[in-house]
């Protein structure tokens, strides 16, 4: 069983920078994917982005130089460094892990953009 807790999302203006944090319960190390997905009201949840064991990463074309995910194996955690904030970047972040198989989600962070 993986714990995931999210931390780091708030309120900002566009072309502001927000950063999330996602800490792991358990070792991180031998999780084959993590990442962030994010949830609009009124949407369906969409891929943000993700970080394999190796460090190879993938962003969905929206956030694609303006987002940046990396993974701390010593520190368990997860970050979402997230720059040039747009008000289409709203939305509930959720941090997710897939385990040999198993998927787990951490309970989300609330991150607005707006003027």
């Amino acid at each position: 069983q993986v714990q995931l807790v999210e931390s780091g999302g708030g309120l900002d203006q566009p072309g502001g920078s927000l950063t999330l944090s996602c800490a792991a319960s358990a070792s991180i190390a031998e999780i084959l994917v993590m990442g962030w997905f994010r949830q609009a009201p009124g949407k369906q949840r969409e891929l943000v982005a993700t970080i394999t064991s190796t460090s190879s990463t993938h962003y969905r074309d929206s956030v694609k130089g303006r987002f940046t995910i990396s993974r701390d194996n010593a520190k368990n955690t997860v970050v979402l460094h997230m720059n040039s904030l747009q008000p289409e970047d709203t939305g509930v972040y959720f941090c997710y892990a897939n385990r040999y198989g198993m998927v787990y989600w951490g309970s989300g962070t609330l991150v607005t953009v707006s003027s």
